[in-house]
């Protein structure tokens, strides 16, 4: 596929989902898929080799949850690639965000993304999330095909602030998943996302702590 077919299914794309993204912030999109393929070639990142696949399943799919987000800083936990918080950033550079991912060679190259696209707005940590101890919490922690949503709870909700909020993206509605969150755990909603490109069921969850009566 052509870079102007690429240029023109991102652009759809975006416009699809309602999003307001510059031509720069789109051709930064663009150069971290480049940046992906380069890498995936030596150091096997991602399972979605075509570039038109990338698009679709990584930057849309991660674009798409962009108007469900909270105000305020973001971890994107288990980020693998930098999915969707490389994505995020781009497109919200005035939002803080942090990567976090145990597995090495996936921390290099979102690093490496990082420095490249010269994105001032995100940093990557490369630990295990529940040996993490930032400096300050987040507003809210957001996963992509992390874990179930008991262990995104245990691992990450001492992660959030006390109002904060964890966010998984899933493909069906987790009902099992949902019905498994501990007492301490509330289901604020349940969303459909419509990916461009990609036809499967798709969905954010987004939990937060159960608030006692008073509070």
């Amino acid at each position: 596929m052509a870079n102007s077919a690429l240029e023109t299914q991102l652009a759809n794309g975006i416009s699809d989902l309602g999003l307001t993204v510059t031509d720069d912030q789109q051709q930064q999109l663009l150069s971290l898929i480049e940046l992906l393929q380069q890498w995936n070639q030596t150091y096997n990142l991602t399972a979605i080799r075509k570039p038109e696949a990338m698009i679709s399943g990584h930057l849309l799919d991660s674009l798409s949850v962009c108007h469900l987000l909270p105000p305020g800083s973001l971890l994107d936990v288990g980020c693998g690639a930098g999915f969707p918080g490389l994505a995020i950033a781009i497109c919200e550079p005035d939002r803080s965000i942090t990567l976090l991912d145990s597995n090495q060679k996936k921390t290099r190259f979102v690093q490496h993304a990082i420095g490249h696209l010269q994105l001032k707005n995100c940093q990557v940590v490369h630990q295990r999330t529940e040996q993490y101890q930032p400096e300050q919490l987040f507003y809210s922690v957001i996963c992509r095909a992390y874990t179930s949503l008991a262990q995104f709870a245990e691992q990450a909700g001492s992660l959030i602030r006390p109002t904060g909020q964890l966010l998984a993206m899933k493909g069906h509605l987790p009902t099992e998943e949902i019905a498994d969150l501990p007492p301490t755990w509330q289901v604020i909603s349940c969303e459909p996302l419509t990916v461009p490109g990609i036809a499967r069921a798709r969905h954010l969850v987004t939990i937060c702590p159960q608030q006692s009566e008073g509070q």
